[in-house]
Order: structure tokens, then C-alpha cells, then sequence
């Protein structure tokens, strides 16, 4: 099998899951290279490759490229083993990596403001291991002279991710008077953060992103299912949450946090195009091929 290619002043794309796939579809003016662990639709090229395998690249790198690393760290551990393991991979390093980190390092803040300057305290395991990617990253950046942006994501949705199933299925979602404020943003302008994030003029550093609507996710998924038809889902009480949710969806809803993105508006330049979620529900479900 001939080795993938990427063009010099080319983006490489890794991870093609949700958000790298969506950014392949969108950026077909730019020379794009994915790395895929599973085999992808795109019109862009994608090259199968497994960060778990400890593999050589399947192609050379260029003098000048850009990385855009959208891949989760495993679920185990304390540290990011695929990160590390790509970063010793590039070589010649990148002129600018670009990594999808989680508002989830702050952890709770008990509904209050947070942004790029307040320290992280992660209490969960998966966003300990953000951490970790971060400093690794940080450090990488500065010994091979490479612009490091992170940008802190919160939920994402979009099309064929509004909880569809679970609102048809009738499973409860916690109260409103016990949740705390959202943050989310949808697909399409989280690309759009990410090709800001690659441009060789964006100033590096860290940036929240999201659309700065901060109502609940209980309010979303009863907006969902409002604009597709369906009964609202019952709420319980955070009390019966505590007996009835699982561990992982617990400690989302403990965490709450109030994520300021003016960073990401002044400094970044990004303008949205859904900053509000109401419209970014709509454009969702027009998309979702699920709709009847």
C-alpha cells in the first residue's frame, strides 16, 4: 500500500470522529491530511493509523504543516498515552498543534464564572487526564518551537447529537430547579474555532469556546424535544439522580460551571453562528437524517 501524503502548509487532521470528521467535510479549499483509526467517508484523503499501535506515521511529514488533535485520551491512567505517543511522531515537528481539551478541567465551580485564567482543579478521572495532555503538550510546544493553542470544548452537539434516543426512550433528565447553567456549542462552530485556532495570525495560547448560552441542559433536551415533536422527558429530583444515574453522568451534572468565552470572541475572532442554541437545534434537526 503507497504511503499517505501531506502537502507542505497542509493541516493534519487527527482523529476523525465527530468534530475532525466535520472539519474534513467542511475545509475542502485546504490540503487536509485525517488519521483514522476506523475507515472514514471524507473527500478529503484519510489514512488508517491506530495512536494505540506505537507505529511510525503512515507518511512523511513536510517542512511546514499544522496539526488539528482531536482524539480523547484512553479511559485509563493518569496521563495521555496517544498523545505522547503521536509527539514523538512528528518529525519534523509542526509549526502549530491544535488540541481539543474540555471545560471539565475546572472542575465545580458551584455555578460561577470561569475563564482561561482560573486555575484547573479536575476532579474526574478523564479530565485529570486532560490535564496531563495540556502540560505535556505545553512543554512539547516550547522545546520544539511550536505554536500550542487549546481549546477548552464544552458539550457538543449538533447533527446526530441531540439525545434523540434517550428522549424517545422517556429516560429522565434532572430537574430545573436543581440544574446548573450550560455550555455547549455546536459542531459547526467548533470547526470554525479550529480553523481560527490554525491560522498562523491566531495568538497562541488557551481559549474557551462555546456559544455562551448558559441554560440548562435540561432546558436543551426539552427544547429538543419540542422542536422534534416529542413529549418532554420526566425530570427527577438530583436526590433520585443520585441513586438512579450512572457514576459518568453524575459527575457531569455535579460539576457546574458558568464558561466565559470572550477570549475566544475578542482574541480568536471567532463569530458564531449559532450563539444561540435555540437556532443551532433547529439547523441540527433540518441536517439529522433521523428526522421522519
Amino acid at each position: 500500500m503507497s504511503r499517505a501524503s501531506l502537502s507542505d502548509g497542509g493541516v493534519l487532521v487527527v482523529g476523525t470522529g465527530y468534530v475532525g470528521r466535520r472539519f474534513l467535510q467542511q475545509f475542502h479549499s485546504t490540503t487536509l491530511l485525517g488519521l483514522s483509526r476506523s475507515p472514514v467517508e471524507s473527500r478529503q484523503p484519510v489514512a488508517p493509523y491506530d495512536l494505540d499501535a506505537g507505529d511510525d506515521l503512515p507518511m512523511a511529514l513536510p517542512d511546514h504543516y499544522a496539526v488539528l488533535y482531536t482524539v480523547p485520551p484512553s479511559s485509563v491512567g493518569e496521563s495521555d498515552a496517544r498523545l505522547k505517543h503521536l509527539l514523538g511522531k512528528l518529525k519534523p515537528a509542526p509549526q502549530r498543534f491544535v488540541y481539543i481539551s474540555t471545560t471539565g478541567v475546572y472542575g465545580n465551580h458551584d455555578g460561577e464564572a470561569v475563564d482561561e485564567e482560573t486555575p484547573v482543579n479536575a476532579e474526574s478521572g478523564r479530565a485529570k487526564r486532560r490535564v496531563a495532555a495540556e502540560e505535556l503538550l505545553s512543554s512539547w510546544g516550547m522545546r520544539q518551537h511550536c505554536d500550542i493553542v487549546i481549546l477548552r470544548v464544552p458539550g457538543i452537539y449538533g447533527p446526530g447529537r441531540l439525545g434523540i434516543e434517550r428522549i424517545r426512550q422517556g429516560l429522565p433528565t434532572i430537574a430545573e430547579s436543581d440544574a446548573g447553567p450550560g455550555n455547549r456549542i455546536h459542531v459547526d462552530d467548533l470547526v470554525r474555532c479550529c480553523a481560527a485556532a490554525l491560522s498562523s495570525h491566531a495568538q497562541a495560547g488557551i481559549y474557551n469556546v462555546g456559544d455562551g448560552d448558559h441554560r440548562s441542559s435540561t432546558w436543551f433536551v426539552t427544547e429538543v424535544a419540542r422542536q422534534f415533536g416529542l413529549e418532554p422527558p420526566p425530570t427527577i429530583s438530583m436526590a433520585v439522580a443520585e441513586r438512579e444515574f450512572s457514576p459518568m453522568r453524575l459527575s457531569f451534572l455535579r460539576e457546574s460551571r458558568r464558561v466565559s468565552t470572550n477570549k475566544m470572541r475578542d482574541v480568536l475572532g471567532v463569530k458564531l453562528l449559532y450563539p444561540n442554541a435555540d437556532k443551532g437545534i433547529r439547523a441540527s434537526i433540518d441536517e439529522d437524517p433521523s428526522v421522519p
